[in-house]
């Protein structure tokens, strides 16, 4: 591709320079470190009823409040922790969505124990390896799959909240276990 040449990028990421910062480097990208997919999972749920521009440009003040997305030390926090996010503008500040942050580690580590890891539990339901697709347009994009169904309700089974399956998918395509870049992105492995 020619220097001059603009990038084409998947629509929804649009001429925001954060938003296509997220897509060009982290969206669909396979990620096997549990930190990271806690911190993924956790944004995703906050981010229903919002748009993931609104996390993103949060998610620091996220870093912040909830320990760089430490499962250990989130699941230890108390409810003088909760009034302290809840004050804090910084993140959403939502009574269910921080509450449902705290029980989610608590799952998390709970997953942890049993498979070793988190990522271990994750990636068996795509057998180790991402789905790629080649949408050719966003709206091409389901919001939800029989997949993510799955992923949900396995998720809800384990105390996780704010896990639905539309979440879930968002969460499976954030963390690269579904490659929805479209036909024509850049990113796209085809």
């Amino acid at each position: 591709m020619a220097a001059d040449t603009p990038l084409v990028r998947c629509a929804w990421c649009g001429a925001d320079p954060l938003y296509q910062a997220y897509h060009d480097t982290e969206w669909g990208v396979l990620l096997h470190d549990d930190r990271a997919l806690f911190e993924l999972l956790t944004l995703e749920g906050a981010q229903a009823g919002l748009s993931w521009l609104t996390v993103l440009k949060k998610r620091e003040g996220y870093r912040k409040a909830f320990a760089n997305f430490d499962p250990a030390v989130v699941a230890r926090f108390t409810d003088a922790d909760q009034a302290r996010l809840l004050a804090d503008p910084g993140i959403v500040r939502n009574r269910l969505k921080v509450s449902s942050t705290i029980d989610n580690a608590r799952a998390f580590l709970a997953i942890q124990a049993e498979f070793g890891s988190f990522d271990a539990w994750l990636w068996r339901f795509v057998d180790g390896r991402p789905i790629v697709n080649s949408p050719a347009t966003i709206a091409d994009v389901p919001a939800r799959t029989a997949l993510s169904d799955t992923l949900s309700k396995a998720l809800k089974q384990r105390g996780f909240r704010f896990v639905g399956t539309t979440i879930c998918y968002a969460f499976m395509q954030a963390a690269g276990l579904v490659n929805d870049h479209t036909a024509d992105c850049f990113r796209h492995p085809g």
